[in-house]
C-alpha cells in the first residue's frame, strides 16, 4: 500500500520518510496511517541502517490525526479501526532494527508527539512547540501518548502537557528530556546526517541489538525480543542443520553434537 503523501527515499542505506501535505499541517489521516505501516516493513526488508523521519515545509512536522477524517467517526469505529490502526503503524515504526531520527522541523502537537516519541532521537528546530492537547478537544492522547510518551519522557512531563494543556518550546522540550538536541531553524536534516554518520562508525549489527535490548528493558516489545534473541541463537545452532537434515531425509535426528 502506498500514499503519495508519505514520501519514502532510501539511498546509500538510509531511509528517508517525509509526511508530504503541508496545506493539512501533515496530518495523518486513515490511509495515511495504512501507508505508514506497508512503508515501515518496506524499510524493514531493505535492511535500512538508519531512518530519518520528517514533515514537509517549515510550520508542522506533524498535527497528529487529521480531525476532519475521525472526528465523524463511531465510537467502535474510533476505538476498533483508527486508535488500533494507529497503535500498529507506530509500534512498527518505534520497533523497526535500525535507529530512528525524527527531525522536528515543524510544530509537533497531539499525534504528532505520539509519532515523534517513536524514534530514537528527536531533533528539534529552534522554533518548534510540542504538545498534547487531545483533551482540550474531549479525546484522550490515543496513539501511545499516555504510554510510549510516559516511558520515554516521564510521567510529569506527559501530566503537564496532556492534563494540563501546557505547550512545551524547543528549549524547554531539550531541558525535559522531550527532544535530544535543538538546531536553529532550517538546520535539523543537517543534523540528523551528521547523526547518520556517527551511526555508520559503529557496528550495525550491535546497534541492533543493543537497541532490541532497550527497547525491552523499557518495556516497548519485550516479549518479542526474547523469542527473536533466542531464535537467532537457535537458528546459528548445529542442532538446526541437523534437525532440518533428518526431516528432508526421513530420519530421527542426531542432536548430540548440538
Amino acid at each position: 500500500m502506498t500514499d503519495p503523501r508519505l514520501d519514502l527515499a532510501i539511498s546509500d542505506g538510509v531511509a528517508r520518510l517525509t509526511i508530504r501535505r503541508a496545506d493539512k499541517h501533515n496530518a495523518l489521516d486513515a490511509e495515511m496511517v495504512d501507508a505508514l505501516l506497508a512503508l515501515c516493513r518496506q524499510i524493514e526488508r531493505a535492511g535500512a541502517c538508519a531512518v530519518i523521519l520528517t514533515g514537509e515545509g517549515n510550520k508542522s512536522f506533524c498535527a497528529g490525526g487529521d480531525i476532519a477524517n475521525w472526528s465523524s467517526l463511531t465510537p467502535d469505529d474510533f476505538g476498533r479501526h483508527w486508535l488500533r490502526d494507529g497503535h500498529l503503524a507506530f509500534d512498527a515504526l518505534a520497533r523497526l532494527t535500525a535507529p530512528v531520527i525524527a527531525v522536528l522541523n515543524g510544530h509537533c502537537l497531539g499525534g504528532g508527539l505520539e509519532l515523534a516519541a517513536c524514534a530514537d532521537l528527536r531533533i528539534a528546530e529552534a522554533h518548534v512547540k510540542l504538545g498534547l492537547p487531545e483533551t482540550g478537544l474531549g479525546v484522550i492522547p490515543g496513539w501511545s501518548g499516555t504510554q510510549r510518551t510516559v516511558r520515554r519522557f516521564g510521567a510529569q512531563v506527559v501530566r503537564r502537557m496532556a492534563l494540563m494543556g501546557e505547550v512545551l518550546t524547543a528549549e524547554q522540550a531539550l531541558t525535559l528530556g522531550v527532544v535530544d538536541q535543538v538546531v536553529p531553524q532550517g538546520k535539523g536534516l543537517v543534523a540528523a546526517d551528521q547523526v547518520v554518520e556517527r551511526l555508520r562508525a559503529r557496528s550495525p549489527r550491535a546497534s541492533e541489538l543493543t537497541k532490541m535490548l532497550v527497547n525491552a528493558a523499557e518495556g516497548e516489545e519485550r516479549e518479542r525480543v526474547i523469542e527473536a534473541l533466542a531464535g537467532t541463537i537457535a537458528a546459528a545452532s548445529p542442532g538446526l542443520a541437523e534437525g532440518l537434515a533428518a526431516y528432508r531425509d526421513k530420519r530421527k535426528p542426531d542432536f548430540r553434537k548440538d
